[in-house]
């Protein structure tokens, strides 16, 4: 861009549909901080903005994101599927342990309509597997030290392929709940 007198930034940006529609964003800003300052009135009517560094710290950002939504997202199926399989109540199960550790924004935003099975969309399921495609698979494609080796985010970037590939790909990611329940025969 700058070869081009042009100015870059990159801003991914977290929150779904919900977020997008209430203002409510976040915004993961990267590039030159003075232009990221400049964009920052309008960042700011989309939600809440970020400065995360240089160009590409923004996707770097985002990618982050996704791997720990992604594994919120499995934690919470597994307990759910769990839970009923062991006769629980699955509404009781989330009340009674959502105020501890076990508690996560992916439950207080997912946990009902997982029960309920609403996998309308917030952001497609195949969103995720690209997102977390883009941790896990530069492990194979480059030698840059940067570049960790992400066991858990690679099952859940499987899991969320499997729902592409049993053809719930544009369904929300709270439907990975469906491929555990799958697995177990239910």
């Amino acid at each position: 861009a700058r070869e081009k007198d042009c100015w870059a930034v990159d801003a991914p940006v977290s929150g779904g549909d919900i977020g997008a529609r209430d203002g409510k964003l976040a915004i993961f800003a990267a590039g030159d901080s003075a232009v990221v300052q400049w964009l920052t009135p309008l960042f700011e009517v989309l939600g809440k903005p970020t400065f995360m560094g240089e160009a590409g710290c923004g996707q770097s950002c985002k990618i982050a994101n996704q791997i720990v939504v992604g594994a919120n997202l499995l934690g919470l199926s597994e307990g759910l599927v769990f839970a009923d399989k062991a006769g629980l109540d699955v509404r009781k199960w989330m009340d009674a342990i959502k105020g501890g550790a076990a508690g996560s924004m992916a439950m207080e935003l997912y946990g009902e309509r997982m029960i309920k099975k609403d996998f309308r969309p917030g952001g497609f399921a195949e969103y995720m597997v690209k997102d977390m495609g883009m941790g896990v698979d530069v492990v194979e494609e480059s030698e840059d030290e940067r570049v960790v080796v992400l066991p858990g985010a690679a099952l859940g970037k499987q899991l969320f392929s499997a729902m592409v590939a049993n053809g719930d790909g544009k369904l929300g990611t709270q439907g990975l709940v469906s491929v555990i329940e799958r697995i177990n025969g239910k």
